[in-house]
C-alpha cells in the first residue's frame, strides 16, 4: 500500500517557475519541434525582428542571412542588418528575456506580438549546443559597437551575460546575431526568403546558404510603407476583465470621459448614450464602477451601432507592390491579378485581406500551391489548421474553370497568395504558424478569392475561345492546296503561285484578337465558338456559400 502524504507535505513541494523553465520543457509550443523547423524559426524571428526595426526606423532594409553548417547535425546561424540598432541598456534584456519586448501592449500592426521569439531562439541554442549567443549592436549616436556574449538564466528568465565589450565594425548602424544551432538544413530557409521578399518589397535580402551559394532577392519598391499608427481599443472587442483592469488605470475622471477617452470610435455622445441605456451615472468615477456596473456597460456597448476602428493601424503590402513582386517572382507567368478588400473587424481588432493568384507559364506544379501570410510573414507550417487554407477549399473553383477535389486546393499551374494584416492576428499556437479560421476572417478571404476567380474565369474562357479559333484558321491552311489547285483549273494560272499568295493572305490579313475573335479583312469580327455561356456576375452577399 502506498504511504499517504500531508497536505503540508504536499505543499512544501509547490514551486513557482518562470515562463523560461516552462518553455525550456515545452520548446515545441513555439515550433523547435523539429530540427528542421528548428533551424527555420531562428532564421524567421531574427528576419522579423529586422524588418520591424527597420520600418519603424523609416530605413530601407539590407539584411544578410548565413547559415553555415559546423557538424552533420549543428548549424552556425548569422543574420545582420542596417536598422536602427539597440541601445546598450536594452541589448541583454530584448535577446535574453522572454515576454520582453516593445509590441505587447500597442494595438497596431507588426511582426511580433509576444516578445518571445528571438529569446526563444537563444534559449534553444544554448538547449542544444550549449554555446553563447554574440550580439553586436550599434546606433547612429554610438562611435563604437557593443558586443556580448549571453546566455538565458532560465531559472530568474534573465540574461547572463558571459562577456561584453566595446570594437570597432565596418558597419554603420544595425545588429548582428550569431547563433549555433541543432538543425537540419532544408529547402524552407530560402522558400521563406524568397516568400519574404515577396510580401516586402521595399527589403533587399542577401543569403548565403551551408554550400555556400549566394543569393539576392533585390528590392522591387525603393519606399517604405506607410507605417502602422497604433490604436487605443475598440469597445465591440473588450471584455469584462480588460474593462475592469482599463476602468482601474484610467486617468479620466468620469464614465462618459473614460468612454471616450480609452476607447477608439467612440464620440461623447455615444459615450453619453451608453450610460444612459446602461443606466449608470455618466459622471461616476470609472474606479468606483462595481462588478454590476461593468455588465451593464457591457450590455449596453452590444446594443449601440459603434464606428468601426480606424484603419491606419494597419499596413497592407499594396496592390501595385505586391503585383511588382510576383511578376519579379514569376516573370513568365500567363495570368497575374491581386486584390484588396476593405477592412473588416473581428472582436473589436481592425483586418485587412488581400488575395493574388499567378497561373500558366513558367509554373510547372500542377498540384496548384497555396501561399500564406500574416502581417507580411510567411507562414510555412500548419496550414491544415489556417484560415486561408479552409477559405481556398470552400470556394468552388469548378465554376471558374478550374479542376477541384472535394476539400482540397484546386488543380493546375496556380498559385493562390492571401495576406491577412491586423494589429492582433489570431495564431492558433505561440509558434505563428496558422491564422485560427474566425468565421468573419474566413469570410472575407472567400469573398476576395471568388472575386479574383470571377476575372480569372474570363481570361481563361478567352483563352479557351483564341484556342478554338486558331484552330479554324489552321484548318483553312491544310486545305489551302486543294483550294489552290481548283483556283488553277478555273483560272488557268499557276498553282504554286496561287497556293502561296493564298497561304500570305491567311497570315497577313486575318488575325485572331485576345478575345478568340477572327478579324477579316473588311475589318468584320467574327465570334468563335464559346465553351460555355459567362455566368452571370452575382451580387458579394449571394456568393457566399
Amino acid at each position: 500500500m502506498a504511504s499517504r502524504k500531508t497536505a503540508e507535505e504536499m505543499g512544501k513541494e509547490q514551486k513557482e517557475i518562470s515562463i523560461s523553465e516552462f518553455f525550456e520543457k515545452n520548446k515545441h509550443l513555439l515550433g523547435f519541434d523539429n530540427p528542421t523547423k528548428a533551424l527555420l524559426m531562428c532564421v524567421k524571428e531574427a528576419v522579423d525582428n529586422s524588418l520591424d526595426a527597420c520600418e519603424e526606423s523609416g530605413i530601407l532594409p539590407d539584411i544578410t542571412v548565413k547559415v553555415r553548417q559546423l557538424k552533420d547535425d549543428s548549424f552556425r546561424i548569422t543574420i545582420q542588418d542596417n536598422g536602427p540598432g539597440i541601445v546598450k541598456d536594452q541589448i541583454t534584456r530584448v535577446f535574453g528575456k522572454l515576454l520582453y519586448g516593445s509590441k505587447f501592449h500597442k494595438l497596431k500592426q507588426g511582426r511580433g506580438q509576444q516578445g518571445i521569439g528571438i529569446s526563444a531562439c537563444v534559449l534553444y541554442s544554448q538547449l542544444t549546443t550549449g554555446n553563447s549567443t554574440k550580439i553586436w549592436s550599434k546606433t547612429e549616436s554610438d562611435k563604437k559597437t557593443h558586443y556580448y556574449e549571453i546566455q538565458l538564466n532560465t531559472k530568474k528568465n534573465e540574461p547572463e551575460i558571459l562577456k561584453e565589450e566595446t570594437q570597432d565594425s565596418s558597419f554603420d548602424h544595425g545588429i548582428k546575431i550569431e547563433l549555433d544551432v541543432a538543425g537540419r538544413y532544408r529547402k524552407w530557409v530560402e522558400d521563406f526568403l524568397r516568400q519574404t521578399s515577396i510580401s516586402n518589397p521595399f527589403a533587399k535580402i542577401v543569403y548565403t546558404g551551408p554550400d555556400g551559394t549566394k543569393t539576392t532577392f533585390p528590392r522591387t519598391a525603393n519606399e517604405l510603407p506607410k507605417l502602422a499608427k497604433e490604436m487605443r481599443p475598440h469597445p465591440y472587442g473588450v471584455e469584462f476583465g480588460i474593462l475592469q483592469r482599463m476602468a482601474g488605470a484610467t486617468s479620466s475622471r468620469s464614465l462618459a470621459s473614460f468612454i471616450t477617452n480609452d476607447f477608439s470610435s467612440v464620440g461623447a455622445t455615444t459615450a453619453k448614450e451608453i450610460c444612459k441605456i446602461a443606466k449608470v451615472d455618466e459622471n461616476k468615477k470609472p474606479s468606483d464602477l462595481t462588478r454590476d456596473d461593468i455588465e451593464k456597460v457591457l450590455n449596453a456597448i452590444t446594443k449601440m451601432k459603434i464606428q468601426r476602428p480606424p484603419t491606419d493601424c494597419l499596413s497592407p503590402v499594396g496592390k501595385d507592390d505586391l503585383e511588382k513582386s510576383l511578376k519579379k517572382e514569376f516573370p513568365g507567368a500567363e495570368f497575374i491579378s491581386v486584390r484588396s478588400r476593405d477592412p473588416d473587424v473581428y472582436r473589436g481588432f481592425p483586418f485587412m485581406i488581400e488575395v493574388a493568384v499567378v497561373y500558366g507559364g513558367d509554373i510547372k506544379n500542377d498540384s496548384g500551391e497555396l501561399i500564406r501570410f500574416a502581417n507580411k510573414v510567411p507562414l510555412l507550417y500548419q496550414a491544415g489548421a489556417c484560415a486561408t487554407a479552409e477559405s481556398v477549399k470552400e470556394t468552388d473553383w469548378k465554376r471558374y474553370g478550374l479542376q477541384q477535389a472535394n476539400n482540397s486546393l484546386p488543380t493546375g499551374p496556380i498559385v493562390i497568395l492571401i495576406h491577412m494584416c491586423s494589429v492582433w492576428v489570431p495564431f492558433v499556437s505561440e509558434s505563428k504558424e496558422a491564422i485560427a479560421p474566425y468565421p468573419d476572417i474566413v469570410k472575407e478571404m472567400k469573398l476576395a478569392l471568388q472575386d479574383i476567380g470571377r476575372e480569372l474565369s474570363r481570361y481563361l474562357s478567352g483563352k479557351r475561345r483564341a484556342g478554338e479559333a486558331k484552330r479554324r484558321v489552321l484548318l483553312f491552311e491544310r486545305y489551302s492546296t486543294e483550294v489552290a489547285e481548283a483556283l488553277a483549273i478555273l483560272s488557268g494560272k499557276n498553282k504554286a503561285e496561287l497556293e502561296k499568295k493564298l497561304k500570305s493572305y491567311i497570315g497577313d490579313r486575318v488575325k485572331i484578337t485576345e478575345e478568340g475573335e477572327i478579324e477579316g479583312i473588311e475589318g468584320a469580327k467574327e465570334k468563335a465558338p464559346q465553351d460555355e455561356k459567362p455566368k452571370a456576375k452575382k451580387k458579394e452577399e449571394d456568393v457566399e456559400e
